[in-house]
């Protein structure tokens, strides 16, 4: 991306001043396995994470979504127990992409619904 595209888009991506804030007053305090980079002010007043790729919420582990917001403030690697064998890795919110969930009768499968069947009786105003 160029130096103007950083200056003046922040959804792809963070932007020069969050780059800048972040060698200048923050302290990197850890990286998760999508390449999340987190970040602590030196007082310890702000915390932010600086994606890898684009700026999605839905990315951010529910561990290091636990320290942005404050429900711990130990790093997770020293708060939490290590990983159950039966946890499963996020998923990643998929709304609006081509893997989105798809019903059956939705326009991008078609738009065919299933017929009605005899339960089914339409209501007529005035009819009782």
């Amino acid at each position: 991306m160029s130096i103007l595209g950083k200056i003046f888009t922040w959804w792809d991506g963070a932007t020069v001043g969050t780059l800048w804030n972040s060698w200048r007053t923050g302290e990197k305090v850890g990286e998760d396995a999508l390449g999340n980079r987190y970040y602590r002010s030196r007082d310890g007043k702000r915390r932010w994470v600086i994606y890898k790729g684009s700026n999605d919420a839905s990315r951010v582990p529910p561990e290091w979504h636990g320290w942005l917001h404050r429900t711990f403030d130990e790093l997770p690697a020293e708060v939490l127990p290590a990983p159950r064998a039966w946890q499963k890795e996020p998923t990643p919110n998929l709304t609006g992409s081509p893997g989105a969930y798809r019903p059956q009768g939705a326009l991008e499968r078609g738009g065919r619904r299933a017929a009605a069947t005899g339960d089914y009786e339409a209501w007529r105003p005035g009819a009782e």
